[in-house]
């Protein structure tokens, strides 16, 4: 008796272990299905960055995705190994993230030879939207939405205020501030350049460094709220290159993210060979 649910009890640990890792293995296998789908019938190297919010182990723990230096660092690599003659179609869904993670992705983005598309189907925020802005294309949904760049300052008070409004509460203050709320009022007056920078140099090679300044003051100065939706129709007005359309086959691909899985996000590509530098011509004669 003893041996018999001895035996039972370490059959179902196996298929407690097993069985998440075969349905994600079906799962991965149905993403990577829909992507060659997109990219035989767009003619692109399809890269994702989907960060969903998860609920993980038995307490139903709130698990939020944000782009992170390893997010920029795999998609890098995807972008670095793709043949500068083939079109790059980033199907982006984000909240935001670190800046520098953000641009680094954007720069090497903006450096592919090749057409750039970017797909956003749900929502792009914050450091989504500085993404977005490097693409040829910007495919949206008619709901989807971007986000302003206003800088985030974490004050050490367990909170994140947005650089415009500290910039505005030290200038209304004047000397009669606080040391510290100078502080980081010059700190808020760095940052608030330093992105409007970023915005402005990947922008002004393809609308002029005019437009780039306006468009970079629009989504920095402190207009809206950071969770302000920029709509389709807000951001034509902005002069982006908004297309109202997203394939049909995103959707889908959409709905096998039900949640992030290992703790982090899905970023899938399928692999390419890095190419090789061109090696230098050897002279003849010394």
């Amino acid at each position: 008796m003893f041996d018999i649910v001895s035996f039972l009890f370490w059959i179902l640990f196996l298929i407690i272990i097993v069985t998440p890792q075969l349905q994600y293995r079906s799962l991965r296998t149905a993403r990577m299905r829909i992507i060659r789908d997109i990219e035989r019938k767009y003619g692109l190297r399809v890269i994702t960055m989907i960060h969903r919010q998860e609920r993980i182990g038995f307490f139903g723990i709130p698990i939020y995705r944000f782009i992170d230096i390893e997010d920029s660092e795999a998609v890098v690599r995807a972008i670095r190994s793709t043949p500068p003659d083939k079109p790059i179609g980033l199907i982006l869904h984000t909240p935001g993230g670190l800046v520098l993670a953000a641009s680094q992705i954007a720069y090497a983005l903006k450096r592919h030879p090749g057409k750039k598309i970017v797909i956003v189907p749900h929502y792009a925020m914050s450091g989504g939207t500085l993404i977005v802005l490097v693409a040829d294309e910007i495919w949206m949904d008619p709901n989807a939405v971007l986000g302003p760049l206003d800088p985030q300052l974490n004050t050490g008070r367990g909170m994140s205020l947005p650089a415009p409004s500290i910039i505005k509460v030290a200038k209304m203050k004047g000397m009669k501030a606080s040391d510290t709320t100078l502080m980081i009022a010059d700190i808020a007056e760095k940052a608030l350049e330093e992105v409007q920078e970023i915005i402005i140099d990947l922008l002004k090679e393809k609308m002029g460094e005019e437009k780039a300044r306006n468009i970079a003051i629009a989504l920095t100065e402190g207009r809206w709220t950071h969770d302000y939706p920029i709509t389709v129709e807000k951001a034509k007005e902005l002069g982006l290159p908004v297309i109202e359309k997203v394939p049909l086959e995103v959707y889908e691909l959409m709905s096998l993210y039900p949640q992030a899985h290992q703790q982090r996000p899905g970023i899938e590509y399928i692999p390419y060979p890095i190419p090789q530098p061109a090696k230098p011509l050897r002279r003849e004669g010394g």
